[in-house]
């Protein structure tokens, strides 16, 4: 069974290097990729808003010829009524291929992981982590610098709670002579935990 995505350190840098490549090529060649999902399901779980993750998911999913389903916040799920977010998971896997999650709690993801019986794919949980953002990041920058090393690469504002500067920090880590140039205030400068 294919593996969950919770976290961008749980892909190595081959297996990064290879999504890269193989974006590139599906950017290049769209009409190869068509099919590529066909007759699979994606669930689209996100307990809290988001309107460019989810439906960066919901499109790429419709142009690789799967579907979707799914709810776009809490309140229009039976979590509303009580239901645990393990039920839900567990629920929804039986009717999905796999499940792309947002959640506002820090390792969400990762509870529902024990859940499912399909794999998970973190979107974001709380200010913890956004590793498909990371992909999207390490793909752009690949684009524009050729390269995934030798480069200074700056983050400014809220670096405490910002998922999406936590997970890329943790990619970039794994690459050679990367500089970083962090900007924040004081109360919002990356935590001690993503530095180490």
């Amino acid at each position: 069974m294919p593996r969950n995505i919770l976290d961008v350190v749980d892909l190595s840098v081959e297996e990064i290097d290879q999504l890269i490549a193989t974006a590139e090529d599906i950017i290049a060649n769209p009409a190869k990729y068509q099919n590529a999902c066909a007759h699979k399901q994606l669930a689209t779980l996100f307990f809290e808003p988001s309107t460019r993750t989810r439906l960066s998911f919901e499109s790429a999913m419709l142009a690789l010829g799967g579907s979707t389903l799914g709810f776009s916040e809490a309140m229009s799920s039976s979590t509303a009524k009580g239901e645990t977010v393990g039920d839900t998971i567990h629920t929804v896997s039986c009717y999905a291929d796999i499940i792309a999650m947002r959640h506002p709690k820090e390792g969400a993801p990762y509870a529902a992981a024990q859940f499912s019986e399909v794999p998970i794919i973190n979107a974001g949980d709380g200010g913890h982590n956004h590793p498909t953002q990371t992909l999207t990041d390490l793909l752009t920058i690949h684009r524009e610098k050729g390269r995934l090393n030798g480069f200074t690469i700056g983050f400014c504002g809220d670096l405490k709670f910002g998922r999406t500067v936590h997970s890329l920090v943790n990619a970039l880590s794994r690459y050679t002579d990367i500089n970083y140039v962090l900007i924040s205030p004081l109360e919002l400068k990356l935590p001690r935990y993503v530095k180490e």
